[in-house]
């Protein structure tokens, strides 16, 4: 029989205690210290409770509850002493009906892995919807993890355990997050799609107007038109539009959504979730029958990544009125045209049709989008959710540094001008100064000796800078200090630079009272409000230059990674995002009736 909060809450410790049993491996002093904590008004702050007990133990404490677990189909399985809950968890991934090559591989990683860190490898093995990883998965997850810093891996092993027992927790309370599972099953679905050469390898790619990025367009909207929106359809950038009227058709709308298209080989959740989680809303508000005050308007934005054509941000900007005629004559990899491939997708390809989707910002009372976060932080403070604060302005430029190549063997160290030495004196004074900030990053993500040879010492040496701060003042007080070092570098060793500025953009602060909203979301959660700057761009920057726009982030796994195949996020952290948003819609309804 499921337990409940209440019960929990008026239980004495000991049957508070015994109620909690078997969610941390032999260890009852992580439930007891969280317990001292009650009352918890929600699972979600259960939950928070316990990962700050274990977080606040010691680092003994935290090892001798790594050490506490069993291996993966290790001895204790064998010899069948396992928990019982070690016991389901193993045999539901099929771990007890391992081929004898997956055994002996598994025996041959337990032993590799104990040797490396001092304590077996753990991982959640029902997986981030709670259904179960395979066998396949579990011993790839193995092998990469098998390469990871010890410090790291120790902290992954306890995320792991937090979310063995986040699991264990649910089957205790008859908690399934049936909602989150369904929005989770919408990514599974959508990810089918891929660009070719891509979609062979196992690899999600969808760039702009593909016949992948139309097979997108038309799943979204029937899943939107089996969610009960009113208004189905694609508009003349690509972008798929649903509306779902407020008792008045008339009345103004929040606008939401993000993009769907993806970078290459890219992950599940990168947009799309900012998509799934207003269509569950709209979902859960058309089977009840409800109408709100206003309106609700998904944007599936078509393009935002900027892969097939050099146009970030065409399907919001778009929107915006700032779409660039430029862009129709842009040639892709293979000299198609944007214009022709708007074409050949059943779209007008003018600018005249374009312009016409522009909106009326008097029309619409702001703009939010969730998003997963892509990024460590939440990751690593065991919170699933956190509301944004500020997108980080931005800035580019593409540079080269030019020297004199000369023999590497024969020119003395004191007598060389190296320019690929330059930019890394730049990259290294970047890395310190850019950390005096706290929330400034810079970085050299293209670095290239052009012609270059293993004998001979670099004379260009061709490189990018991408600086990003909270606001635009602390952006350009980065950028006049690292320009102002790479100059003084160049001079030092007798070197000369060029530079070009391709890209700047403005901070995307977050508008107060939509923030405030999120903020006021995730505390009725039961959670702690946290708040962080976004250090990536997202729509919500387009539609910041038109309306009021916050966004909320969403906690990813695999240590927050994004841009790559192994971004994800659970059912659990996607349920409570869609139930933040449902809180959300009620401020708004109560603010506007």
């Amino acid at each position: 029989m499921a337990i409940t909060l209440d019960q929990l809450n008026a239980a004495d410790p000991a049957e508070a205690q015994r109620l909690l049993d078997g969610l941390y491996e032999h260890s009852p002093w992580v439930v007891e210290r969280a317990l001292a904590q009650r009352p918890f008004p929600t699972l979600a702050a259960l939950k928070w409770a316990l990962v700050r007990s274990l977080a606040t133990a010691t680092r003994e404490e935290q090892l001798a509850l790594i050490r506490a677990h069993p291996e993966l189909a290790g001895k204790a399985m064998v010899a069948n002493t396992l928990t019982a809950e070690s016991t389901g968890e193993q045999s539901r991934a099929g771990l007890t009906h391992c081929t004898p090559e997956e055994f002996a591989r598994l025996q041959q990683l337990n032993a590799d892995y104990n040797a490396r860190f001092g304590f077996p490898f753990i991982v959640a093995v029902r997986g981030p919807r709670g259904s179960g990883l395979t066998r396949q998965q579990i011993i790839a997850t193995f092998e990469r993890r098998l390469h990871n810093p010890v410090a790291f891996e120790r902290e992954e092993a306890l995320r792991n355990i937090h979310r063995i027992a986040e699991i264990r927790l649910a089957d205790k309370f008859g908690a399934e997050p049936e909602l989150g599972h369904r929005v989770w099953d919408w990514h599974e679905s959508l990810a089918q799609h891929s660009d070719p050469g891509f979609k062979e390898s196992g690899q999600l790619t969808v760039t702009y107007l593909t016949d992948a990025h139309q097979a997108c367009q038309r799943d979204l909207m029937a899943r939107m038109r089996d969610s009960g929106f009113d208004e189905v359809s694609i508009d003349a950038v690509g972008n798929v539009i649903g509306v779902y009227h407020g008792a008045s058709p008339a009345a103004k709308r929040l606008l939401t959504g993000s993009h769907f298209d993806t970078v290459r080989n890219g992950g599940k959740y990168d947009g799309r979730l900012g998509i799934f989680v207003p269509i569950a809303c709209v979902e859960r508000l058309h089977r009840a029958g409800r109408r709100l005050p206003f309106g609700i308007e998904v944007v599936g934005f078509s393009e935002e990544e900027g892969q097939r054509y050099k146009a970030t941000f065409l399907g919001s900007g778009a929107l915006t009125g700032h779409f660039n005629p430029a862009w129709l004559d842009q040639t892709d990899a293979d000299g198609v045209r944007m214009q022709d491939a708007m074409r050949a997708a059943g779209l007008p390809g003018t600018l005249e049709a374009i312009k016409t989707i522009e909106r009326d910002p008097a029309r619409y009372l702001g703009f939010i989008e969730v998003h997963i976060e892509q990024g460590p932080v939440l990751n690593e403070m065991g919170l699933p959710l956190s509301v944004v604060t500020s997108i980080n302005a931005g800035v580019r430029h593409v540079g080269e540094v030019l020297g004199m190549a000369s023999h590497a063997g024969t020119t003395p160290m004191d007598r060389r001008r190296d320019a690929a030495c330059a930019v890394a004196e730049l990259a290294l004074y970047m890395e310190q100064r850019a950390a005096k900030d706290g929330d400034s990053v810079a970085t050299i993500g293209l670095l290239n000796v052009p012609g270059g040879s293993i004998n001979v010492v670099p004379g260009r040496c061709q490189f990018s800078l991408d600086l990003r701060a909270p606001s635009d003042a602390q952006r350009d007080a980065l950028e006049r200090d690292v320009l102002a070092e790479l100059g003084a570098i160049c001079e030092r060793r007798g070197l000369g630079q060029r530079l070009e500025r391709t890209m700047a953009a403005s901070a995307a602060p977050s508008a107060p009272e939509w923030q405030q909203r999120w903020e006021r979301a995730v505390a009725a959660l039961g959670l702690p409000v946290h708040r962080m700057p976004s250090g990536a761009g997202h729509d919500a920057m387009k539609l910041h230059e038109v309306m009021p726009q916050a966004m909320l982030f969403v906690r990813g796994e695999n240590s927050g990674i994004s841009h790559n195949p192994l971004e994800s996020s659970t059912s659990d952290d996607i349920e409570l995002s869609v139930l933040a948003f449902e809180h959300l819609l009620g401020q708004l309804a109560k603010e506007t009736a």
